[in-house]
């Protein structure tokens, strides 16, 4: 159950919480018959090398795995590009479409005294270029980025990083995330996990559920804000 009386700062994933990721089909569009098998694969793909390099001992900053990523969903889907264009498809992530409800939320809680981060996968120079094309650099305490501990979500040691840097503890702090994973890995750490089902999707068979589920960041601020 989410508690408001012990928050005391806010951090937000970025990819699919803040910027909206399927927006890369409309680069997908011009080189290929049907983006969205290709963009979904990319995305997923994504994740996994990320989980993995966990494991392995095989971290690089998110962009490369995100290179990687589209990589194999083109091989997969037999598309053939020259790498000037395979890289004009990776910058669509410097430039992703935001969520209507983005800037609008974070100032309720930003001009109600909550400091704001960002806490993502994504490498710092994705991260600046997020706040910035998202406009809220204004609203924002700061970004932390999975680069500066060299571990990916849902890895305790960014969520724990992540505290340090906002420094406030753990329980103190709420994590709103679109990411299934994210909410988990949050909630194990110690933290409040919120999830944004903005498509009304069925939560996970496993794991510890969300500390509150919400269909906008409208409705998240609504709830802290009371």
């Amino acid at each position: 159950m989410f508690d408001t009386d012990r928050v005391s700062a806010v951090t937000f994933d970025s990819y699919s919480t803040l910027v909206d990721v399927e927006s890369v089909e409309r680069a997908l569009a011009d080189r290929v018959d049907e983006p969205r098998p290709v963009s979904r694969l990319w995305r997923s793909r994504s994740l996994e090398y990320t989980l993995v390099a966990n494991h392995v001992d095989a971290y690089q900053p998110f962009y490369e795995m995100n290179r990687d990523a589209l990589a194999y969903a083109l091989d997969v889907h037999d598309v053939s590009v020259s790498e000037d264009e395979r890289d004009d498809i990776l910058a669509t992530y410097h430039e992703l479409d935001v969520f209507e409800d983005v800037r609008g939320s974070i100032e309720r809680l930003h001009d109600a005294g909550y400091p704001c981060y960002v806490v993502s996968n994504g490498n710092p120079e994705m991260l600046d270029s997020m706040v910035e094309h998202a406009g809220i650099d204004d609203l924002l305490d700061g970004t932390v980025s999975a680069d500066e501990v060299g571990r990916f979500k849902p890895d305790d040691e960014l969520y724990r990083h992540a505290a340090e840097r906002v420094d406030e503890p753990l329980e103190e702090l709420v994590h709103v995330t679109a990411l299934w994973l994210d909410v988990q890995g949050a909630r194990h750490a110690g933290m409040q996990g919120v999830w944004l089902n903005r498509d009304d999707d069925p939560w996970e068979p496993f794991g510890p559920e969300p500390s509150l589920e919400v269909d906008s960041l409208t409705a998240f601020a609504d709830e802290l804000l009371g």
